[in-house]
């Protein structure tokens, strides 16, 4: 109530523009925290997509930070110097799950279990129970996405932390929102 009396109240006191920043600036908390840090997105998107930091609880990134981890980071050796090791820790952590205010981050936080660290985001249970729509035909069976570690593959506005029903275009299929799976 008291987010709809300010955008009201902005509307009449100061125009169209101001308005529409009072409610861009209201709702931006809704997804994850967008990653705008460079060191990031051309360490980690080197080999795949640059995850956000919200989508794992701070647990999960500590340990996936850890240099024994990093030497076989998913079949793969993550090569980091230690300086920039230690930026890329405090970065996830800073803005991971459970340090965060955005709105998905703080559910997929509450859907693990207590005492329990994740180090793949497929297997968050809010993550899982989010894509349980989804069959083997818009994923493993579509040569433009093949699995739900792809995210960007659908998620269009993935670099901004939004993954809303209406902004998942399924390639080969269209927008989620709009398919009619028989």
């Amino acid at each position: 109530m008291k987010k709809v009396l300010l955008l009201l109240l902005a509307m009449m006191f100061s125009g169209q523009a101001f308005a529409d920043e009072i409610f861009s600036t209201l709702f931006r908390f809704k997804g994850v925290a967008p990653m705008s840090n460079d060191l990031y997105n051309e360490s980690c998107g080197e080999c795949h997509y640059a995850y956000q930091a919200g989508l794992l609880p701070k647990v999960s990134w500590e340990k996936l930070m850890l240099v024994d981890e990093l030497e076989d980071h998913f079949g793969e050796v993550a090569d980091l110097d230690e300086e920039d090791r230690i930026e890329l820790l405090n970065l996830l952590v800073d803005n991971a799950a459970d340090t965060s205010f955005y709105k998905r981050s703080m559910k997929i936080s509450r859907s693990i279990p207590d005492g329990v660290t994740l180090l793949r985001i497929t297997e968050v249970p809010y993550i899982k129970r989010k894509h349980k729509p989804m069959t083997d035909k818009y994923v493993k069976n579509n040569p433009k996405v093949k699995s739900l570690i792809n995210c960007n593959a659908c998620h269009r506005q993935i670099d901004k932390g939004i993954f809303d029903d209406d902004t998942i275009l399924i390639p080969n299929y269209g927008y989620w929102s709009e398919l009619d799976d028989d």
